[in-house]
């Protein structure tokens, strides 16, 4: 095999591997978003209901 063939090769190896990485990247800050979403909803909402009543 020559030089250029391996590096091209190489190449389109770390190409997939960085894509890959960058998807399991994005999925744990779309896994971190939904958790504090989840636990800071509902003290949101107990903020929210609170100030309405003294409204």
């Amino acid at each position: 095999m020559s030089a250029s063939l391996f590096t091209a090769k190489t190449a389109r190896e770390e190409k997939g591997a960085t894509a890959v990485e960058y998807g399991l990247l994005v999925a744990l800050i779309a896994a971190i978003i939904v958790v504090a979403v989840a636990l800071l909803g509902t003290k949101i909402t107990g903020a929210f209901s609170s100030i309405n009543s003294k409204l």
